[in-house]
């Protein structure tokens, strides 16, 4: 087939090198993303990411509201599209809408599907504790992420990749993913293979309380969720009655009731947990910027033994 025409549905950074594929291989014909929202302490309009990139492009962008009503697959009926790539647009897409496209509509995810279906794959693969990740390209249908997988790009997991890292290298993953397969998805040489049955875990919208640490969980456990949930919504637990954020920390090799500091000094603090310690490296008090561990004990004495920690008050419920 001649190059086919594409709308692209995408909002956030995420979601950018999907769309630059799509140029790469198709005529976009129109990009749909979510409308601009207020940002930052005046409340100015800010554009989606992706919204920038289709303005750059002179490509025809369209914000609807809502996608029921009026329906907005009338207006996707005019563009005649063969096929809708979706990466990260952020709404659930109506039986209508996927039934407009020629070849359906398309969805790049990031994770190895069936596993974390929903809507944050790249924190909880972390938080699981998983070696590996990737992206896949489904057929979408009516369910969350359960249509027919058309292909997969696997990535392993660096020990110290924080979803933010992960974030990027996805990104990137799933724009490759789209320029090996998706012309041959529409040629017809690749055809979508139902999920397994098996192997589902959903990976739910990530809330300002996963950050919170409990030193009573193992050691193991809370190092994977700092990295998970940086940099939102951080990692953090209470020291004073104030918001402590962690960012950085390494399992230690001591051992000692929850909650106790074991160390202090130049190299970190280190916290006993439920099974072994964890020793915190990058912190930041309440109010203050990002430093080490070091620099914040230098300020303030915390005693070998004592149990300083409790849960910020604003997140005691």
């Amino acid at each position: 087939m001649s190059r086919p025409r594409i709308v692209f549905m995408g909002t956030p950074e995420f979601a950018v090198a999907s769309l630059q594929a799509c140029f790469d291989v198709g005529d976009v014909v129109a990009v749909v993303t979510q409308p601009d929202k207020p940002k930052g302490r005046g409340n100015a309009l800010a554009i989606p990411p992706v919204k920038a990139l289709a303005l750059e492009r002179g490509v025809m962008v369209l914000q609807p509201a809502k996608l029921r009503t009026p329906p907005f697959s009338e207006e996707l009926r005019k563009l005649a599209p063969d096929v809708c790539v979706v990466t990260a647009y952020g709404k659930i897409l109506p039986k209508d809408l996927l039934e407009v496209p020629a070849h359906g509509c398309v969805n790049v995810h990031a994770s190895l599907l069936p596993r974390f279906r929903g809507a944050a794959p790249i924190q909880w693969a972390i938080a699981h504790g998983d070696t590996e990740t990737g992206v896949a390209l489904m057929r979408m249908d009516e369910g969350l992420d359960t249509g027919p997988v058309i292909a997969m790009k696997r990535l392993p997991i660096a020990p110290d990749d924080t979803s933010a890292a992960l974030h990027e290298k996805l990104s990137r993953l799933g724009g490759e993913l789209l320029r090996e397969s998706l012309p041959a998805y529409l040629r017809g040489e690749l055809k979508p293979v139902p999920q397994p049955t098996e192997g589902m875990v959903l990976a739910p919208i990530i809330r300002k309380e996963d950050g919170l640490l409990d030193f009573n969980r193992p050691a193991v456990e809370l190092e994977l969720q700092v990295r998970a949930f940086t940099p939102w919504p951080g990692a953090f637990t209470g020291l004073n009655g104030a918001r402590f954020k962690v960012h950085r920390t390494k399992v230690g090799t001591g051992s000692g009731a929850p909650g106790t500091i074991l160390a202090a000094g130049p190299s970190g603090l280190e916290v006993a947990c439920g099974e072994g310690s964890l020793v915190l490296l990058e912190v930041q008090p309440e109010g203050k910027r990002v430093m080490s561990a070091g620099e914040f004990l230098s300020g303030h004495k915390l005693a070998l033994g004592s149990q300083p920690f409790a849960a910020p008050v604003e997140s005691k419920s």
